[in-house]
C-alpha cells in the first residue's frame, strides 16, 4: 500500500509562502532517525531531507502564496497548499495521512492524524522536507533583504522580528491579513502595545 505523509509549515510567521509537503516512502529503503522536525536539530534535517528525497518512491511540495493566504486565510491557504502537495507526487497514493484534525477536500482516501509526525515514519519525512524548504526559503529572502533578520527568525512574530518590522516596513512577501502586519500598514500599532 502506498501511503503518503503530508505536514505543514509557516501557519505562523508573517512572511513567505506556507509549504507543505507530500512523501511516499520506500518501504525497502527504510530511513533511521525520522522525526517530527520541531524535535530535530537544523543539522539533523538538513541532513536528513536529501536522503528522504533520494530514498522516497515520490516527494513534492506544495505552497500557497502570501496573496492566497490574505485572500483565504491561512487554514483554506494550508489546506490549498496539501492539495498541491499531494496532486504533484509522481505516484497516486492508495492513502493520504495528514498530521492534524483537518482535511482538505479531495478525492483521495485519507486520515488526519492528530501529531501524526510522531506517529508516522511517512508524515514525518514530509514534516522535515517542508520545514527544510520553507528555511531555506527564509535565508534566500534574508539574502535579498538581510536587514529584516529573516535567517534569524525565519518569519515569525518574535520580538526583534515586530521591532524590525515597525523600523522598516512590510515587504511584499509578507502576509498583510496577519494583525501585526496589518496594524503596522495601518500606523495602529504602538510600539507593539
Amino acid at each position: 500500500m502506498r501511503i503518503a505523509g503530508v505536514d505543514e509549515v509557516g501557519r505562523g510567521p508573517l512572511v513567505g509562502d506556507v509549504v507543505t509537503a507530500a512523501v511516499i516512502l520506500n518501504p525497502a529503503m527504510p530511513i533511521e532517525g525520522l522525526a517530527d522536525s520541531k524535535k530535530l536539530s537544523e543539522k539533523k534535517r538538513e541532513i536528513l531531507a536529501p536522503i528522504i528525497k533520494q530514498r522516497a518512491l515520490a516527494w513534492s511540495i506544495g505552497r500557497a502564496s502570501p496573496k492566497e493566504i490574505d485572500d483565504m486565510n491561512i487554514l483554506h491557504a494550508t489546506m490549498l497548499a496539501m492539495k498541491r502537495a499531494v496532486d504533484g507526487l509522481s505516484i497516486f497514493p492508495d492513502k493520504v495521512l495528514v498530521d492534524g484534525n483537518r482535511l482538505p477536500q479531495w478525492e483521495y482516501p485519507s486520515e488526519a492524524v492528530v501529531k501524526g509526525d510522531d506517529k508516522h515514519a511517512e508524515i514525518a519525512a514530509a514534516s522535515i522536507i517542508a520545514k527544510v524548504t520553507r528555511d531555506h526559503d527564509m535565508l534566500c529572502l534574508d539574502k535579498i533583504y538581510p536587514q529584516y533578520g529573516f535567517a534569524k527568525h525565519k518569519g515569525y512574530p518574535t520580538k526583534l522580528h515586530l521591532q524590525i518590522l515597525r523600523e522598516l516596513e512590510p515587504l511584499p512577501e509578507y502576509r498583510k491579513s496577519f494583525k501585526p502586519v496589518s496594524l503596522i500598514i495601518q500606523g495602529n500599532d504602538k510600539n507593539g502595545e
